[in-house]
């Protein structure tokens, strides 16, 4: 362990330069060649290494990326994944993306997810200078998380449990907000188009019956669609609504788009039953509704797996002078979601200190890329 940990330390300034190159590859999930791009700059720096890669290619994400070391071990293999897509629009971080103010890091995706993935890339080339070859090490790359892998219509979750399932365990590198934390249980998401048909009149007559303002539905439906709250159960929230077409118009159409989440299939039952009879209600006589279930994200339930995968590897940290794990509960969505109900073992959000995600202060501790490093390799070595 000492050795491992010695050669992070002698990696870190390359991979905090590893870092601030993959974070300057601007890569939002809907701008295919910039994904990859940046996908190439990993592969690029596998073959250096003598890696072996896998490139599954997709229409319109961008390819998902298998690395493996030790390909031909006799070991178990383990398994690191993490996204390399992100949700911020190319130059929204201006023309130089990316900046660093002491051993803060501001960047797009530099925590969500590309510092993950370049420290387990670190913890890799660590591994193979001190001669670790025991097992088969895999770094998969997803390049359409951020909207739930719609983009692909789940096939690059499809190609990470394919190539991981063998693993004794797969480690998803999201940020997080502290060295200690370690999920092995989320929400799942459920999000909804709801289409409102009224019929258009002029405004002057909007009182009579032969108008029927779709806004003025979907009004009475927001009301009741936000009486979904519970934080440890359904919640709900009308993000986006369009309708519409003059303010002296009386509105023939209005979209609501819904963000829903739960935490186990009972609950998602009762969310689709809500959806049903939301569908067959009119409060504003004339109006119709259609409600269509656009995306679903599954749930990451607690099972017995990811129990003991944890404190297996909280035994392996402790004796390598590292944090021990502590068991958190989030509420956003992860495809460590689908690799749990696909049967490997996951323990998510192991990846480095993130702030702000998803803004334009998005912003990552470099101290903690050698430390995620260091974690990783530590778990490699002794699982």
């Amino acid at each position: 362990m000492e050795k491992v940990f010695s050669e992070v330390d002698k990696l870190n300034e390359k991979y905090i330069g590893f870092l601030k190159d993959v974070a300057t590859l601007e890569s939002p999930t809907g701008f295919k060649e910039g994904v990859d791009a940046c996908g190439r700059y990993f592969i690029d720096r596998a073959k250096e290494l003598g890696f072996s890669v896998e490139v599954e290619k997709m229409e319109r994400s961008g390819d998902a990326v298998c690395i493996t070391m030790n390909e031909n071990a006799a070991g178990v293999p383990i398994s690191i994944s993490g996204h390399i897509d992100t949700v911020h629009p190319v130059g929204l971080f201006g023309e130089e993306p990316v900046k660093i103010e002491g051993d803060i890091m501001h960047g797009p995706g530099v925590g969500d997810c590309k510092g993950g993935v370049v420290a387990g890339f670190m913890a890799m080339e660590a591994l193979k200078n001190i001669g670790f070859k025991d097992r088969p090490v895999k770094l998969i790359l997803q390049t359409d998380e951020e909207n739930s892998s719609e983009t692909s219509n789940k096939a690059t979750v499809r190609f990470i449990c394919e190539k991981a399932k063998d693993s004794v365990a797969l480690l998803n590198v999201e940020p997080s907000n502290r060295n200690s934390d370690v999920v092995i249980e989320r929400k799942g998401i459920a999000k909804y188009k709801i289409v409102i048909k009224g019929v258009a009149a002029h405004a002057s007559i909007c009182f009579k019956d032969t108008a029927a303002s779709a806004i003025a539905e979907a009004a009475h439906k927001i009301l009741k669609i936000e009486k979904f709250k519970d934080k440890e159960g359904i919640t709900a929230n009308v993000g986006l609504i369009s309708g519409g077409t003059a303010v002296n118009t009386v509105p023939a159409e209005c979209v609501l788009m819904v963000d829903t989440r739960y935490k186990t299939d009972e609950q998602l039952k009762e969310i689709e039953t809500f959806m049903e009879n939301l569908s067959k209600e009119s409060t504003i006589k004339g109006t119709t509704t259609e409600i269509t279930r656009i995306n679903l994200r599954l749930s990451m339930p607690k099972v017995e797996r990811n129990i003991s995968l944890m404190k297996k590897v909280n035994d392996i940290l402790l004796k390598a002078g590292l944090e021990e794990l502590k068991e958190k509960v989030t509420f956003g969505g992860s495809d460590a979601a689908d690799y749990t109900h696909f049967g490997i073992p996951v323990l998510d959000q192991l990846g480095i200190i993130c702030e702000g995600t998803h803004t334009i202060n998005e912003r990552v501790d470099l101290k903690s890329l050698p430390y995620c490093a260091k974690r990783i390799a530590a778990i490699v070595m002794n699982l």
